[in-house]
């Protein structure tokens, strides 16, 4: 890659920052001086820039996503990385693309937040000879757009809750009750969403005896998924299942079952099955709260390094790139298995 370029660009796009800072404002010498000497410094190692648009910080598993990232791309492992936290707003993540080409990234990463409408920004980027790495989440897009995509496998981990719910319901001796079931959606048109969506309903359709009663988006906020709990609690007064598309909607949900005067989890009578599988799930259901949460691994930030680093030696990657997952459920000894997790 071109770093020469790269360093021009982001320079002189510090040098306007620095311009525009002592307009009409008092100057301060020393920190614009040393600002500036620390990023002469950080040129001068001949670093890989990289700039990621990230979907936001809904949840823990996004600040995991995040900080994993944040982790592989540093100085020490031979990148200058910009950071823009897209608030869940796509038009923020088209002005952050757009920044990136301005200032002449070597690669840009990006978690797309939904999947429609990246056509025209990406365009751009090619056109710009900057590679896009998508992560986590897809971008319905010629494939010519892209160089890769590294996420999870989320029509799977839809398939694996479906069959773990009907071991579940066979081990109790339920297989041929009627489950009223509730599943509270990610944001709405997400690959997670879609996929999650999807994959679990593959297996509620091998079943006639399971009735999904309604699907709300609660937007993988824990606040929205307490607010969309309440209400499906005050109109349904037999839900069997709560599906929760993440782990942070599921603790809404608890919150709301819980404050309702109801039960959940293993000894309850509501069962909350939940994605993610963050450390606070594991918090979750040894509390005895939720009762299986089915992992998506957000620790993307290695192999994003190690990518960047073929595609540097010209090398080339597999377009789809999936990250190893399980589950966990209250059946396992949770607490060992904490120990081990990075997240």
């Amino acid at each position: 890659m071109n770093h020469i370029r790269r360093m021009r660009g982001l320079a002189v796009s510090f040098g306007v920052l620095l311009l525009l800072a002592g307009c009409g404002a008092k100057k301060t010498e020393e920190p614009e001086a040393s600002a500036q000497q620390q990023f002469e410094t950080e040129m001068n190692e001949n670093l890989i820039a990289v700039g990621f648009s990230q979907v936001g910080a809904e949840s823990d598993w996004r600040a995991a996503n995040t900080e994993s990232i944040q982790s592989a791309l540093t100085p020490e492992n031979g990148f200058y990385l910009i950071y823009e936290d897209a608030q869940q707003k796509q038009e923020n993540q088209f002005k952050a693309i757009r920044n990136f080409i301005l200032q002449e990234v070597d690669y840009i990463v990006l978690s797309p937040i939904v999947e429609n409408g990246w056509d025209t920004v990406l365009q751009e980027a090619k056109d710009a000879g900057i590679p896009v790495i998508l992560v986590d989440r897809k971008a319905q897009v010629p494939e010519d757009l892209y160089t890769c995509w590294i996420g999870a496998d989320f029509e799977s981990e839809g398939r694996r809750a479906g069959e773990w719910l009907e071991q579940y319901l066979e081990d109790q001796g339920r297989e041929d009750e009627e489950i009223n079931i509730v599943t509270l959606q990610g944001t709405l048109d997400s690959s997670a969403q879609l996929g999650r969506t999807k994959g679990f309903g593959e297996v509620l359709a091998e079943h006639d005896n399971w009735k999904m009663l309604e699907m709300r988006d609660a937007d993988f906020t824990q606040a929205k998924g307490q607010e969309v709990m309440e209400s499906l609690l005050q109109k349904y007064d037999d839900i069997d299942v709560v599906v929760s598309e993440n782990d942070n909607m599921a603790f809404g949900a608890v919150d709301a079952i819980q404050e309702a005067g109801g039960s959940c989890g293993p000894d309850g009578d509501i069962t909350i099955l939940s994605f993610d599988a963050v450390s606070a799930a594991f918090d979750a259901m040894m509390a005895g709260e939720i009762n299986a949460s089915f992992e998506c691994n957000p620790l993307h930030g290695p192999k994003l390094q190690e990518i960047i680093g073929t595609l540097e030696s010209g090398g080339t990657v597999d377009k789809i790139q999936y990250m190893e997952e399980t589950y966990f459920d209250t059946d396992m000894d949770l607490e060992e298995l904490r120990k081990s997790r990075a997240y």
